[in-house]
């Protein structure tokens, strides 16, 4: 049975020893700037990950009794370096079968995952172009790609990184990209929301989450964008009346949705289309990192004066919570 979870980690006294049962993340052998070995492990579960070090030279053989995708329990205590919590493991074996559930080590979305997908087939009915109606719903009638689709992360680590977290992200473009496309009437509103639901599709393929997440041996090579265009492509030529300017177009939205070369895009957006998916897509994953770090900082004790600490995906800036800090600065 877990008890202790990642988050609680943040109000433990410094130097208190915890037992707990985590998910091994990542798993390497270091040596300090004197040569000291020592193994560095990414340790997660359901509330989150942290950094756990094995400090004890004597202990090294731990290494080979477990490895990365293994459940174990640890004694140990948490520390703080540069800001960030750490875990210092004195004791560490395998887990046993029935000691802890897998569902318990592994984040997911906290919306309703069927109400989410519910969502997305809405805005599919409500399209009026019946070539994109059709290229979706020939994509996702596919019942291993529906799946996968409900189950992704939409990232390893930056944002809505949980199963369910691609669905719980498109869903949230969706309706960004509705409201954009009612006030631009110069947007074709299907092609943009086409292109929403189908710009990270590469990720169901590209990421693995059967322990933890991480990137598949393909997805490394290739990436999700050059994955989602192979999968949409073969969509396409499934459906033999599908339009040679609507495909190229499709194909556009999704070459190009990281918005510059130097962000992995193959190509830059060049339709207004591709400029919306871009903006609302960077936004979504802005505002989902500031949430993230605001939950963070409640969760560690931060009062309203109190800045958060650095966010590596937002430039390294620490944030402020300003609607905390107005509703609770003195009368």
């Amino acid at each position: 049975m877990k008890e202790i979870y990642i988050t609680d980690l943040a109000t433990f006294e410094e130097g208190k020893n915890f037992d707990g049962f985590f998910l091994v993340l990542a798993k390497q052998q270091r040596t300090t700037k004197t040569n000291k070995p020592y193994l560095n492990l990414i340790l997660g579960d359901k509330t989150g990950q942290l950094e756990a070090r094995i400090w004890d030279p004597g202990d090294a053989r731990i290494a080979k009794e477990f490895d990365k995708g293994a459940i174990v329990k640890v004694r140990g205590c948490c520390s703080r370096f540069e800001d960030r919590l750490q875990v210092k493991i004195d004791q560490l074996r395998v887990a046993l079968a029935d000691e802890v559930e897998k569902s318990d080590l592994l984040p997911a979305t906290g919306y309703d995952v069927n109400d989410l997908w519910r969502q997305l087939g809405n805005f599919i009915e409500g399209m009026s172009n019946p070539d994109l109606k059709a290229l979706l719903k020939s994509i996702l009638g596919d019942p291993s790609i529906a799946m996968a689709y409900r189950e992704a992360p939409a990232a390893r680590q930056l944002h809505h990184a949980w199963l369910g977290g691609l669905l719980e992200h498109v869903v949230s473009l969706l309706r960004l990209g509705d409201r954009v496309a009612a006030h631009y009437t110069l947007l074709d509103r299907d092609l943009l929301l086409t292109g929403i639901i189908l710009h990270d599709i590469g990720k169901i393929r590209e990421l693995s989450w059967d322990i933890g997440f991480d990137y598949t041996i393909e997805g490394v090579l290739l990436g999700h964008i050059q994955m989602g265009v192979d999968l949409v492509e073969k969509a396409i030529a499934s459906l033999p009346q599908f339009p040679d300017r609507l495909r190229t177009l499709v194909l556009h939205l999704i070459l190009s949705h990281h918005g510059k070369l130097e962000f992995g895009s193959p190509k830059l957006p060049m339709i207004p289309e591709a400029l919306v998916l871009n903006f609302v897509d960077d936004l979504d994953a802005k505002m989902q990192a500031v949430v993230s770090e605001f939950e963070k900082s409640a969760r560690e004790g931060k009062g309203p004066d109190e800045m958060t600490g650095r966010v590596w995906s937002l430039d390294n800036r620490q944030l402020l919570n300003t609607k905390r800090w107005l509703a609770e600065s003195p009368k």
